[in-house]
C-alpha cells in the first residue's frame, strides 16, 4: 500500500529526510517515531502531496507520488499535527466542503458526518451553531479526524492525533484505528506518546536525522535490545539517555 524508494527532502544545505526506503502492507498500523526534527512530519507531508521530494519517490496504493499526485490524494487521509482548519466556517460547513472536494454526494456526506460526530460525542448543534475558531482544541481535533476519514481512504496518516483529546476520546480513537486496520486500511501513526504506540501498533519505524534506525514489531525490538519498554529503547537509540543525565545534573542546581 505504501512504498518509499530513496525518498529524500532537503532544505538548502539541510537534509530533513535522507534516502528513506520503506514498505508498508495493507491492514497494518505502523508507529512512525523519532525525536523532534527527525523528519517525521516532512515525510508525511511528502507522502500526502503537500511537499515535493527533492529526490527519490514513493507509491501509494500503486500510484506514483510524483506522476499521479491527484490519484494519491484521493486515496489518503491526513490528520496534521497543526490541526489547522478554516476558522471562519462552522464545523458542518467545513466538513461539507471537504466532502464536496472528494465528490461525496451531499446526502451521503451528511449521513457520514452524523455517524462520526456521534462516535466522538459531538452534538449536531455544535457543528452548526459555532465557528471553528470558537472550538476547543479537542473539539477541533475531532473535526479534523472526521475530515480525514470522511472519504473512506485506504491509507491514513496521523501526526500526533491524540493532541487535545480527552481520555475518553483518546480511548475511542485507539479503538477506531484498530478497527480500521482490521478492515484492511493502512495506518501510519506518528506520535511521541510511546506507551500508546507500543499497545496499538503492529510495527514501529524509528528515524533520526532523516534516516531509518530501526523497523520491526515493538515487542520483538524491545526484547532484542533488552530495553524493557519501547520508550527506553527509543531513548537509547536517539540519545535520550544523555538528556536524562543532563536533567539530573540540572536538578542539582536547585539543591541547597
Amino acid at each position: 500500500m505504501i512504498s518509499l524508494q530513496q525518498l529524500t527532502k532537503t532544505f538548502g544545505k539541510q537534509t530533513a529526510v535522507d534516502a528513506l526506503c520503506l514498505e508498508i502492507p495493507a491492514g497494518q498500523i505502523v508507529g512512525f517515531l523519532g525525536p523532534n526534527g527527525a523528519g517525521k512530519s516532512t515525510t508525511l507531508k511528502m507522502l500526502t502531496g503537500i511537499l515535493a521530494p527533492t529526490s527519490g519517490t514513493a507509491t501509494i496504493c500503486g500510484f506514483d507520488l510524483l506522476r499521479e499526485t491527484i490519484e494519491v490524494k484521493r486515496r489518503v487521509g491526513f490528520v496534521p499535527e497543526s490541526g489547522a482548519v478554516f476558522e471562519s466556517l462552522t464545523g458542518l460547513e467545513y466538513l461539507e466542503m471537504v466532502a464536496a472536494l472528494y465528490a461525496i454526494p451531499a446526502e451521503a456526506a451528511r449521513a457520514r458526518i452524523r455517524q462520526f460526530i456521534a462516535f466522538f460525542d459531538l452534538s449536531f448543534e455544535t457543528l452548526t451553531d459555532k465557528l471553528l475558531g470558537a472550538y476547543s482544541k479537542g473539539m477541533r481535533r475531532k473535526v479534523v479526524i472526521t475530515a480525514a476519514l470522511l472519504h473512506n481512504p485506504p491509507v491514513v496518516f496521523f501526526d500526533e492525533p491524540l493532541d487535545g483529546l480527552d481520555a475518553n476520546a483518546a480511548v475511542g480513537f485507539k479503538a477506531l484505528i484498530q478497527t480500521l486496520a482490521r478492515e484492511g486500511k493502512t495506518i501510519v501513526y506518528s506520535s511521541h506518546i510511546l506507551d500508546v504506540v507500543e499497545r496499538v501498533c503492529d510495527r514501529v519505524v524509528i528515524i533520526d536525522k532523516g534516516r531509518l534506525l530501526l523497523d520491526g514489531r515493538p515487542d520483538e525490538l524491545v526484547a532484542a535490545h533488552g530495553s524493557g519498554t519501547l520508550e527506553r529503547l527509543f531513548t537509547q537509540l536517539t540519545g535520550g539517555t544523555e538528556l536524562e543525565q543532563r536533567a539530573q545534573d540540572f536538578a542539582k542546581t536547585f539543591r541547597p
